[in-house]
C-alpha cells in the first residue's frame, strides 16, 4: 500500500516521512493552516528522494499560478481540491488528481468521467477543502465505481482506522495529514506508525 503524508512544512519531517517509507508528499499552497510558502516547499523537495511524489494542492488556483510554483518548487504532480473544470485538468502539464468529497454514489459516479491520472476520496468538506480530519462511511462507497480508477483515500485517517479503511476501500494510496499530527503538528512516531500500519496491510482484489 502506498501513502501520502500530507502537509508537510519543514525539511525535518520531509525528510523523515521518506525514510519511513512515504511514497508521496503533499504540500499546501491553498488557503490551510499547513500552507507552505514556495521558498521553503523548494527547501524541502531539494532534500527529498527523485523517487517520491511530490504533490501540490490547490484549491481554484489559476494555471498560470499553478505552473509557476510547480515549477519553482519541483512539483511532480498537480492536486485539485476546489471546482476546477474538466479542461481546466486537461490544460495542466503534469499528472492531475482530482479531488472529490464523498456525498453519496450519484456524485461519485458522475466524477468517473473526469480526467485526470488519480481520484482522491475525502470526506465532505469542513472548514478547508480537506485536512479537517474528518471520516465519512467507507461501507457507503460503491467499489464497482472506483475498480478501475487509481484512487487515493483521504479523510481522517490514523493509525487505528487506516488497516480497516484499506480493507474495505482497496485504494490505491492512502492520505492522511491530521490523523499524524499531535497539537496541530506533525508527529514522527505517529507518521513513522501510520506508515507502518499501512505498508502491513494486505488488500486483495
Amino acid at each position: 500500500m502506498k501513502v501520502k503524508i500530507c502537509g508537510i512544512t519543514d525539511v525535518e519531517t520531509g525528510v523523515a516521512a521518506a525514510q519511513y517509507g512515504a511514497d508521496a508528499i503533499g504540500f499546501v499552497f491553498a488557503e490551510s493552516k499547513r500552507r507552505i510558502s514556495i521558498e521553503k516547499a523548494r527547501e524541502i523537495i531539494a532534500k527529498i528522494p527523485k523517487e517520491v511524489f511530490k504533490i501540490g494542492v490547490f484549491v481554484n488556483e489559476t494555471k498560470a499560478n499553478i505552473e509557476r510554483i510547480a515549477s519553482a518548487v519541483g512539483l511532480t504532480h498537480i492536486q485539485l481540491h476546489g471546482d476546477e473544470t474538466a479542461s481546466f485538468s486537461e490544460s495542466l502539464s503534469l499528472p492531475v488528481i482530482k479531488s472529490i468529497s464523498f456525498q453519496g454514489n450519484e456524485s461519485l459516479e458522475a466524477s468517473g468521467d473526469f480526467p485526470s491520472d488519480f481520484i482522491l476520496l475525502d470526506s465532505p468538506k469542513g472548514k478547508y477543502r480537506g485536512g479537517n480530519g474528518t471520516v465519512f462511511n467507507w461501507n457507503e462507497v460503491n467499489p464497482h465505481l472506483i475498480n478501475s480508477q487509481k484512487v487515493i483515500l483521504a479523510g481522517g485517517l490514523h493509525a487505528d482506522n487506516v488497516e480497516e479503511a484499506i480493507k474495505i476501500i482497496r485504494p490505491y494510496m492512502v492520505d492522511v495529514s491530521s490523523g499524524v499530527e499531535t497539537a496541530g503538528k506533525k508527529d514522527l512516531r505517529k507518521i513513522q506508525t501510520f506508515i507502518e500500519k499501512a505498508k502491513s496491510t494486505p488488500v486483495g482484489r
